[in-house]
């Protein structure tokens, strides 16, 4: 069953995946990744449910003007159309975010790093608080 495929649009959404540390960087994109937990919101609470895959796009302003932000957003939009669906864990978000070589990086090797980096980020690593003590 291919999981349906939602949207992240708030500011807070992606703030709390990039809270949790979970990311993999590749020469096109950069990559973080969050389990999704419930929540007290119904339309969080549907998406938990349903194990849909969550995604939001970003790109800086030190990558070049609108149009260029813009072109680099339709690319990841398209290599994560074609690829999320297929790599991607069910009940997690993603955030996307536009590097200054996306735009020149050829499509195939876009594809192969959103690939590389959905196989290699790390979702159910637990957060530290302080340093922790080797278990003998």
């Amino acid at each position: 069953m291919i999981p349906e495929i939602g949207k992240l649009k708030k500011r807070s959404e992606f703030l709390r995946v990039a809270a949790t540390h979970n990311k993999w960087v590749t020469p096109g994109l950069i990559l973080q990744a969050m389990r999704r937990q419930p929540e007290s919101s119904s339309n969080s609470e549907e998406l938990y449910r349903s194990g849909a895959i969550c995604i939001g796009f970003t790109v800086t302003k030190k990558v070049g003007n609108a149009v260029i932000r813009n072109r680099v957003k339709r690319r990841l939009r398209a290599v994560a159309a074609e690829l999320l669906s297929e790599y991607g864990k069910a009940g997690h978000d993603y955030v996307l975010i536009g590097r200054k070589t996306t735009i020149f990086r050829p499509y195939e090797d876009l594809k192969k790093d959103l690939i590389f980096a959905l196989q290699r980020v790390k979702t159910d690593r637990k957060k530290a608080s302080g340093k922790q003590k080797p278990q003998t």
